[in-house]
């Protein structure tokens, strides 16, 4: 599937020609490093707002995608979705191209953690390793990671003050700072 999700188009181009043209591509093992980085946890912060988003949005889905900093999932995209009680849909080809997504959320506003299918889909097409799921009632209970497969996995919850996160970093970089 990896295989697949590089060579689907990005607008116009693939998701191979984008990195390079970035500069952040040396080779098809620079998508592997990216696909398969290994998370030391989620900020408890990070994992707090989404179960806040969840519940807000409640009985609709929430979903989202996951970004790193330093090897912490410290940042959630809530994208633009169509959502309803019974799923939401995300253009996973309106999302920019980010070394640092590592995975999904979305929640299950009818209880139950359990991965389906669909939802295994979806982790395979969204890339990333660490994808996650909250449910009703959106307690610190609430809550399962998995891997792309659908298998569980074990995601600490960290207590960590991140100083700036590196999407934040990488919007600077690209656009300028307010030290420019």
């Amino acid at each position: 599937m990896l295989q697949a999700a590089q060579s689907q188009p990005y607008g116009s181009a693939s998701l191979d020609a984008i990195m390079h043209a970035e500069g952040a591509y040396n080779g098809r093992a620079d998508i592997l490093t990216f696909m398969k980085k290994t998370i030391k946890g989620i900020a408890r912060d990070a994992l707090k707002f989404i179960l806040e988003v969840s519940a807000s949005t409640h009985p609709k889905e929430f979903t989202g995608m996951l970004y790193e900093t330093d090897q912490i999932i410290t940042d959630v995209d809530v994208s633009i979705t169509q959502s309803s009680n019974v799923n939401a849909v995300m253009d996973l080809f309106t999302l920019p191209v980010n070394t640092h997504i590592v995975g999904s959320v979305h929640s299950h506003p009818s209880g139950g953690l359990q991965a389906s299918e669909t939802d295994i889909r979806m982790f395979m097409q969204s890339g990333g390793d660490y994808h996650i799921i909250v449910c009703y009632p959106y307690d610190i209970t609430s809550w399962a990671c998995y891997d792309k497969v659908g298998d569980l996995r074990q995601l600490d919850v960290l207590d960590v003050e991140i100083e700036e996160s590196a999407v934040y970093r990488d919007i600077k970089e690209t656009f300028g700072g307010e030290d420019d």
